[in-house]
């Protein structure tokens, strides 16, 4: 995939297009597609049933949850593939702790039906492009770009967008939409969404598509657009209120979308701009946080900050805490130093890592707020590690770790990066100090991702120290709660190879593209396993392995062939 030139203000230059994606990111690309007139009708079926919450604004049109979920998949594949896409534990970890409690919230609202809780993936794509964004996709899944999370300062401003773009899915916006547009047949949507992606590369193309008459009929369909962008703010309020997320992150966060959009606009295609004037939007929640404020509301002076949920608490069993009557929570400092890390593995150029690298060598730097001194330091250390300059990384490292040591989150990043750079500088065995035992995680966080960076860090460590069997156990009891996690199958066939079992290795690199549905992947790695296993007969637990890998072979061919049918029905 080649690179494309920007277009307007150089902030919003990228590398690659395919996360060039807005909010409700299929409804945006269908309505740039002119052929919609002219596709097929799906059969009629019945409506899905409303969600038990607040009213909606109309059924889910023909589209069935198990379709959406096969056009999601479909989708989800080309964006694995994409190199703007980026698996980063310690960002990925952080975002889904906010993730699974935001679920826990709709379940408890009733706004989650079991049929799509069950069928759709719930799963949040990191994206490089250093634009402030998010959007939602069809099956539950949802991308979320590192700009985004590196212009937050707390988690519930995080929490509000996320929320948003949940209710988009919960509420069924893509098919409604879709139903709008002319219920065109799913396999059909998804090769215009692709096509769409593709043809985002080239500025001309895009002007192409909006000169053929096709205005009046775009402006009408951002008009229903915009009362859904209503809809995600109201039902995203309550679920992330429910959560147990501060109501005035949705206010900061639509602050901070105001201030890109006056940075970033330069006045191009007017007529697409499908969200309600922010202003607007911050009005509005302005007067919700109003409405919860109850006088004879208890002000809960003890009760944990909504940017902090109590440790150890079940995330299926939020507070009931009305969080409206407090101050606003102040920026946290995990969260900062998150933002910190966002921001540098977004590739802003050398230019900006080596402004950033040498902040904290500037006069006055020592009188600046702790936070703002503690998001410096990690940020030019992550940037002095992108510039190979691994002494001063570790030293500002370890600057960044006497700073937070009394804020126990923070302490816990600062080690996080202090661990990655020894890794980096081939000391495994300070890595392993540095880092705590990885614990298993809990049954209500079977799905998460807690604890999953400090897994992938003290695995490579281990593998590295010699120490390959213990890392090899811990990943291969993560794996079976996580079986779609690409980056600890690739961790654990690493720490296989390390110790010589080659069949095990050869297994384990066959998930990592299963994981990605890159499924012609998975039958090549598979089948040199196969072969190997015939040339190297082995012990009784190698033939296990091996009827393991016949097994997993046979599914992987029979999801490869119904991928070539589906993808045969587009043509």
């Amino acid at each position: 995939m080649t690179p494309r030139r920007a277009r307007g203000h150089a902030a919003r230059e990228r590398s690659y297009p395919i996360w060039a994606l807005s909010d409700v990111a299929i409804a945006a690309i269908v309505l740039m597609v002119p052929l919609s007139t002219a596709l097929a009708q799906l059969p009629g079926t019945d409506p899905a049933p409303a969600p038990r919450g607040l009213p909606s604004l109309g059924d889910a049109g023909a589209m069935t949850a198990l379709e959406e979920r096969k056009l999601g998949d479909a989708i989800i594949r080309e964006l694995y593939r994409d190199p703007d896409y980026i698996d980063d534990p310690i960002v990925g970890e952080y975002v889904d702790v906010i993730w699974r409690r935001l679920l826990a919230g709709a379940r408890a609202r009733g706004e989650l039906p079991a049929e799509l809780d069950e069928r759709y993936a719930w799963q949040v794509l990191l994206g490089r492009d250093r634009t402030i964004n998010a959007f939602a996709l069809p099956g539950g899944y949802f991308g979320l770009h590192l700009g985004l999370v590196g212009a937050v300062a707390t988690r519930d401003e995080l929490a509000s967008v996320l929320a948003h773009e949940m209710s988009h899915i919960t509420q069924r916006h893509i098919p409604r939409l879709l139903g709008q547009q002319s219920r065109q047949a799913p396999w059909m949507i998804a090769a215009m969404v692709l096509g769409a992606i593709a043809a985002s590369k080239n500025p001309q193309a895009g002007a192409a598509l909006a000169v053929g008459g096709q205005a009046a009929v775009i402006q009408q369909q951002l008009n229903f657009s915009r009362d859904m962008e209503r809809e995600a703010d109201r039902i995203g309020y309550g679920i992330m209120t429910q959560a147990g997320y501060a109501p005035q992150g949705f206010v900061g966060m639509f602050e901070k979308l105001q201030a890109a959009s006056r940075i970033n606009d330069n006045g191009d295609w007017p007529y697409l701009r499908s969200h309600p004037l922010t202003t607007q939007r911050i009005a509005d929640m302005q007067q919700r946080q109003q409405g919860l404020v109850r006088p004879d509301a208890p002000a809960a002076p003890h009760a944990p900050a909504a940017s902090a949920p109590t440790p150890g608490a079940s995330p299926e069993l939020p507070e009931t805490v009305v969080r409206a009557s407090r101050p606003a929570p102040a920026p946290d400092l995990e969260a900062l130093l998150i933002a910190a890390r966002a921001r540098v593995l977004g590739r802003p150029g050398v230019d900006v890592l080596r402004a950033w690298a040498g902040e904290p060598a500037q006069p006055g730097f020592a009188a600046q707020p702790l936070p703002r001194r503690a998001a410096a330091l990690y940020a030019a250390a992550l940037a002095e590690a992108q510039l190979r300059d691994l002494p001063k990384a570790e030293a500002l490292a370890a600057q960044l770790a006497t700073l937070v040591a009394g804020d126990a989150p923070a302490a816990q990043q600062a080690r996080l990066l202090q661990a990655e750079l020894a890794l980096q500088a081939g000391q495994p065995a300070r890595a392993l100090q540095l880092l705590p035992a990885a614990p298993r995680p809990s049954a209500a966080d079977a799905r998460g991702q807690a604890g999953r960076a400090v897994l992938l860090l003290r695995a490579q460590a281990q593998t590295q120290s010699g120490q390959a069997a213990q890392a090899a156990g811990a990943l291969q009891t993560w794996v079976s709660d996580h079986p779609a996690d690409a980056g600890a199958w690739q961790a654990l066939a690493t720490a296989h190879a390390a110790q010589g079992q080659t069949l095990r290795a050869l297994r384990a690199e066959g998930e990592v593209p299963m994981a990605h549905m890159d499924y012609a992947g998975a039958v090549d790695r598979w089948r040199a396993a196969q072969d190997f296993s015939r040339q190297s007969p082995g012990s009784a637990a190698d033939q296990i392995e091996a009827n393991i890998v016949d097994t997993r072979l046979r599914a992987a061919q029979e999801a490869l062939r119904q991928q070539r049918l589906e993808e045969a029905k587009r043509r």
